[in-house]
């Protein structure tokens, strides 16, 4: 089922996620509807709070990042085993960030059509449970790493516009309160906080 995602503004984005056990109701109906909502808005990553799920849970398919490297000429190292980044986190921690940090223009579901570059370390080391409850450590580096850093942040409660400058989040705080209302036109189911409404 294609659920709403949650627009900028609503509390449940800003606020810190708990934690969940492998008898979480409907946990695997859930996972299945994230990725169907994540894949109908064509996004790359999906965190639980963006559809009003206060929980430590995120989704990744980071295949879009390789059918956009196919019509590169140079292969982008950041992109390396990208194409076989699907997966799901459960009560993630970040052990560790290091390594040089990048820009990339990072945009978001919840805050549609605002790309704004943001600056991450290159690797991150992560411990989680897989979605059977089984613990996983594991490293992860470019593109890869940006987007786990992307979805963790959400279940901290932190937008990537966060990390924005004072003057650049002025700058875009018009384009915020439209999103907020629901004043712009996006192709996916959105709920808007200031609205109350789905659409």
């Amino acid at each position: 089922m294609i659920l709403p995602i949650v627009a900028y503004g609503d509390p449940v984005l800003k606020k810190e996620a708990e934690e969940i056990d492998q008898d979480f109701p409907g946990l695997k109906q859930l996972i299945s509807d994230m990725y169907e909502t994540m894949y109908a808005a064509q996004g790359v990553g999906l965190a639980a709070p963006q559809i009003g799920q206060s929980i430590r849970l995120f989704i990744v398919d980071g295949s879009p990042f390789a059918d956009d490297e196919e019509e590169e000429e140079e292969p982008d190292p950041k992109a390396a085993g990208i194409e076989n980044f699907k997966k799901v986190f459960i009560n993630p921690v970040i052990e560790e960030e290091e390594g040089e940090e990048w820009g990339f223009h990072e945009g978001c579901l919840s805050i549609p059509k605002i790309r704004e570059e943001v600056f991450r370390k290159e690797k991150v080391h992560i411990s989680y449970y897989d979605e059977q409850f089984n613990f996983q450590e594991e490293v992860y580096e470019g593109y890869a790493a940006r987007i786990i850093q992307h979805e963790y942040d959400h279940v901290d409660g932190i937008l990537f516009t966060d990390h924005l400058s004072p003057l650049k989040r002025r700058l875009l705080t018009k384009r915020l309160q439209n999103i907020s209302k629901g004043d712009i036109k996006v192709d996916y189911k959105m709920k808007f906080p200031a609205t109350k409404k789905s659409r």
